[in-house]
């Protein structure tokens, strides 16, 4: 009799136990809850793309012409596209990178925690910082920059999208491009200059009618490129379109690149993740 309430008692306690996603979510409140106690991590973090947008929105402030909108307002959607990609694809594979190194990855892995509750809480992460980082350029955009909000709900279901897949495919390849530093202390420079380099040929820093079609090409390649047109169809009138290499907003190719992006960045992140470090074999 003893022996059958001990059985039962224990079976009862592993069905209370989580599951992944309730295990994630708890995960998740811990990774927003680290980030906002390194309180020069969070300042960085959101002031350095409205710092930016600050920066080159006031030395290049005039009219565009024929597309009905100043150069500063050019900036808002470009800068929101690039802070979406900061707080996925940066974060994520640098944060990851320094934890690998730091046998952060391999203790969590020797846990009965789920594999998949460890990314739900890079998700959770990833999610509230690229809100509140959108809605922090948004304010600015609107207050400083005269850019207006969507008034239709058509324009809110494409910035929707917008933002979901493209934070989805970048912090997928944030999570896969954490593989590459050998080290925590490479992590930084391996992940900051490609996506450097994106934001040059992807019309955030520079118009996008005035960079050479070839490197507008490169830039089509990844998602940035993507998310700055697609936002600027949703934040800029139509007649804005005639800046795009196509001379149009191109709504169903964004989300078929976006998407595209979100099955192939998951497939990166099947094939090329690791708990171990490489120096740890």
């Amino acid at each position: 009799m003893t022996t059958t309430a001990v059985r039962l008692r224990s079976e009862a306690s592993v069905e209370r136990l989580p599951g992944a996603w309730g295990l994630g979510m708890r995960r998740g409140a811990l990774e927003i809850r680290q980030f906002f106690r390194q309180r020069d991590q969070v300042v960085f973090t959101f002031a350095f793309p409205v710092v930016f947008l600050f920066l080159f929105a006031s030395i290049f402030s005039d009219d565009v012409d024929g597309a009905g909108v100043t150069a500063s307002q050019l900036y808002v959607p470009a800068m929101m596209a690039a802070g979406i990609m900061s707080t996925s694809f940066q974060s994520l594979g640098i944060s990851i990178a320094i934890e690998r190194d730091e046998k952060v990855l391999r203790r969590l892995r020797g846990t009965p925690m789920p594999p998949a509750s460890y990314f739900l809480g890079k998700i959770w992460l990833v999610l509230v910082t690229g809100l509140l980082e959108t809605a922090i350029l948004l304010l600015v955009g609107t207050t400083l920059y005269d850019v207006n909000l969507p008034s239709d709900l058509t324009s809110w279901f494409h910035f929707t999208w917008v933002f979901v897949l493209g934070l989805t495919a970048c912090a997928l390849l944030g999570i896969a491009i954490s593989s590459v530093p050998k080290s925590g202390k490479s992590a930084t420079s391996v992940v900051v200059l490609p996506f450097l380099v994106l934001q040059f040929i992807s019309g955030v820093y520079i118009a996008i009618d005035t960079i050479p079609d070839w490197m507008l090409n490169i830039g089509a390649l990844f998602p940035l490129k993507w998310m700055c047109q697609g936002l600027r169809g949703v934040f800029l009138p139509d007649s804005a379109q005639i800046l795009e290499q196509a001379g149009g907003w191109e709504f169903e190719r964004i989300a078929l690149v976006l998407g595209a992006w979100c099955v192939g960045g998951l497939a990166l992140c099947l094939l090329t993740f690791r708990w171990k470090n490489r120096r740890a074999g």
